[in-house]
């Protein structure tokens, strides 16, 4: 056999015994359970601190499971910013991987969340698109606490976690009349805080009279500007603790 296809077998191998791996440590549970499962097991399996798992609706990242605090966190940063190595992996449909946020592109091309991700203790960051070839419904988000690339060899088993994860997503319930996974109805009782998120931009275009943009826009930057989540704010506007005025933003 010629060393290509020793190397194209070895491979092979690799994929067969982490996809083996993964299928093993979800066997039983319910869809609902399997991303935050998956994520434990992403952290297992590669040389990587913590992962989340999101979907994305609007814009906006709707995380669905995280295999620490850290990793939810640093998720929310990225949701609250609406900047960051997962929305680029939205955006272009491949992998991104910000491999040092301390120091060089990276922090050049995030550099909020590359100080903000640097302060709750993450460095590098492999974002892995979740979908197929046309559409890219979220992604998988592997975090380390040492800057640093991932071999081929990790590049390939993140893959088959991003795979098996896309066929979770497909899995999980949805409403009767909701379409596709970018139909948020889709997301319907699994993620509250995304719920959330979506009733406060409705009551902020309501006391601003801008559209759904502009008034995403306004809480992430109240959000940011406060130095809290979007979440947190969303909750605020939804319990009438907070109020947005039409000439200085907020009451």
């Amino acid at each position: 056999m010629r060393p290509r296809d020793d190397h194209r077998g070895e491979a092979e191998h690799e994929r067969t015994g982490a996809a083996d791996a993964l299928a093993e440590s979800v066997r039983g549970m319910g869809p609902g359970e399997i991303p935050a499962r998956l994520c434990d097991v992403a952290v297992e399996l590669l040389p990587v601190t913590c992962a989340s798992v999101s979907l994305h609706s609007d814009g906006m990242p709707v995380q669905l499971g995280a295999s620490s605090a850290q990793a939810a966190y640093v998720t929310e940063i990225q949701a609250t910013l609406g900047d960051g190595p997962c929305q680029s992996a939205v955006e272009s449909g491949t992998a991104v991987l910000a491999r040092d946020l301390t120091a060089g592109r990276d922090v050049l091309r995030w550099p909020v969340f590359a100080q903000q991700a640097t302060a709750a203790g993450v460095r590098a960051v492999y974002s892995m698109p979740l979908g197929n070839d046309t559409v890219c419904v979220g992604t998988l988000d592997l975090y380390r606490d040492t800057p640093g690339d991932l071999t081929d060899r990790d590049l390939r088993t993140a893959r088959v976690v991003a795979g098996m994860m896309t066929v979770a997503l497909m899995a999980l319930p949805r409403t009767e009349d909701a379409g596709d996974p970018g139909d948020e109805r889709w997301l319907s009782g699994l993620a509250v805080d995304q719920d959330q998120i979506y009733q406060a931009t409705g009551m902020i275009m309501a006391q601003l009279g801008v559209g759904t943009g502009e008034a995403l826009a306004r809480l992430r930057a109240h959000a940011f500007a406060h130095g809290r989540t979007a979440v947190d704010v969303a909750r605020d506007v939804v319990d009438h603790q907070l109020r947005f005025d039409r000439d200085r933003g907020r009451i």
